[in-house]
C-alpha cells in the first residue's frame, strides 16, 4: 500500500501554493516588485537562521580551532563560564541576535541590489508582456515566485532540522527518515553549513543502524523485560557480555598503545582516538541491521579483527581496551542526532578517579568532531540509560 510521508507532501505545497498564486494573479509589475520584497525578507532569513546557528555553534559552543577559537578566547572570563554550562543561553538568546543582526544586512544588501536590478528588469517585461495573452502572463507569474517558493521549502526544513534536534519525537523522527525530500535539503544545505562534518564523513548513521531485542531465556521468544529478569538482550544479535568479550591480543595492543600515560584521563583519550581513526564505519553492515539482518559479527573482537564496525562495535572494542588498562568503562545506549534526525545510539562512559566523575565517549562519531568529554554531547545524545558497566 502507498504511504504518503506528511513532511514530503508539506514541502510540496509550500512550494505549490506561491506558484498557483503566481498563475492566478498574472504577472503584474506591481505586485511583483512587492513579491520580491517579501522574498528578500525570506532570503534574508533564511541565509541568517544558517549563518547566525552556525557561527553560534562555532563561536560559543565547539570552538575548538582557528579563527572561532581566537574570537571566543577574546571573550571575558566571566561570559565564559557561564556560556558553557548554560548551552541553552547560546540558543535562546545568543543565536537570535546573531540571526538578526545577520538578517538586517543582508536585507538592505538585497533591497539595494532589487532597487538598482530587479525591479528595472521587471519594469521591461512588464512592458514586454503588454500585448501578450494572458497565458503567457499567467506562466511568468509563476516563474517569479520559484525563489520564494524554494524559501519557502528550505526555511520549513531548516526549522525542522532544529526542532528535532532540541525536542525529541518518535513519530516526528519516523517520517523525517522517511522524506527522501528532506535527507537531500539536510544532507545538501542544512548539514554543510550549520553541522560540522559528522554526517558528511559517515552518512549511513542516517539509518537505525543499532537493534536491542529481549527475548525469553527459556523459549526465545521475543519478548519485553520482566520483573523476574528471565530475558536475555541481544545488541545486534550478540549479547553484550559476547559483544565485549575480549582476547591476548586485543589486551596487549591496548596496554601498549596507552603505555605513555600515567592517568587514567590520558588512557581513555588516547584509545578514543585510537578506536575513532582506525575503525572504519561498515555500510553493509548498517543495511543489514536496518534491514533486521543480524547473520554479521558483532562486538570487540571482529571489529579489532576487520577495522570495522558500526555503534555498538566501536562501543564495545573501547570497553575492551579499556579494561585491559584497568579503566572502568560503561556502554550507554540512546539515541543520537546525526543532522537529520535522532536514531538508536551506543557510546560509552569512563570513570576518570583524579575527578572522581564519569565522562561521555563516542568514538563511533570521531570523524564528525571531539566527543571525548566534549560539551557536543549535550546537542546530540539524548535518553542516555547505562547497558553495562565493568
Amino acid at each position: 500500500m502507498f504511504e504518503i510521508n506528511l513532511i514530503t507532501l508539506m514541502f510540496f505545497l509550500l512550494f505549490l501554493y506561491p506558484l498557483i498564486k503566481g498563475f492566478l494573479f498574472k504577472f503584474s509589475s506591481y505586485g511583483l516588485k512587492g513579491d520580491v520584497e517579501a522574498t528578500n525578507k525570506n532570503i534574508s532569513f533564511v541565509i541568517s537562521l544558517i549563518l547566525g546557528v552556525y557561527m553560534g555553534k562555532k563561536i560559543f559552543i565547539f570552538h575548538e580551532e582557528g579563527l572561532y577559537s581566537e574570537i571566543f578566547s577574546l571573550l571575558p572570563q566571566s561570559f565564559v563560564l557561564f556560556i558553557e554550562g548554560n548551552t541553552l543561553f547560546v540558543y535562546a538568546v545568543i543565536m537570535p541576535v546573531l540571526i538578526l543582526l545577520l538578517y538586517k544586512i543582508f536585507l538592505l544588501v538585497l533591497n539595494f541590489i532589487s532597487a538598482i536590478i530587479i525591479f528595472p528588469l521587471i519594469d521591461s517585461i512588464e512592458r514586454f508582456l503588454f500585448t501578450r495573452k494572458n497565458m503567457l502572463k499567467r506562466a511568468a507569474g509563476a516563474a517569479f515566485q520559484i525563489p520564494r517558493a524554494a524559501c519557502y521549502v528550505l526555511l520549513a526544513a531548516f526549522t525542522i532540522n532544529i526542532f528535532s534536534l532540541v525536542v525529541p519525537n518518535e513519530k516526528l523522527d519516523k517520517q523525517l527518515e522517511k522524506s527522501g525530500l528532506y535527507n537531500q535539503i539536510c544532507k545538501g544545505i542544512i548539514i554543510p553549513v550549520t553541522n560540522s562534518q559528522l554526517a558528511k564523513q559517515m552518512p549511513e548513521i542516517l539509518n537505525n543502524s543499532f537493534k536491542i531485542v529481549i527475548k525469553d531465556s527459556g523459549t526465545g521468544e521475543v519478548t519485553r523485560a520482566d520483573q523476574s529478569g528471565n530475558t536475555i538482550v541481544y545488541y545486534n544479535g550478540v549479547t553484550l557480555a559476547e559483544g565485549v568479550r575480549s582476547n591476548a591480543q586485543i589486551n596487549e595492543y591496548a596496554r601498549n598503545l596507552a603505555s605513555q600515560e600515567e592517568s587514567a584521563y590520558g588512557k581513555a583519550e588516547v584509545l578514543y582516538g585510537w578506536v575513532g581513526n582506525n575503525i572504519t564505519y561498515d555500510y553493509e553492515k548498517a543495511t543489514k541491521v536496518l534491514n533486521n539482518d543480524f547473520e554479521v559479527e558483532s562486538g570487540a573482537i571482529p571489529a579489532f579483527e576487520t577495522g570495522k564496525g558500526i555503534c555498538f562495535d566501536y562501543a564495545c572494542l573501547y570497553v575492551a581496551m579499556c579494561r585491559a588498562n584497568n579503566i572502568k568503562v560503561r556502554i550507554v545506549t540512546g539515541e543520537g542526532f546525526n543532522g537529520v534526525s535522532w536514531v538508536s545510539h551506543a557510546w560509552n562512559q569512563v570513570y576518570i578517579p583524579e575527578r572522581g566523575e564519569w565522562i561521555n565517549v563516542d568514538p563511533t562519531f570521531y570523524k564528525g568532531g571531539n566527543y571525548f568529554d566534549s560539551i557536543r554531547f549535550e546537542l546530540d545524545h539524548e535518553y542516555g540509560e547505562i547497558a553495562g558497566e565493568w
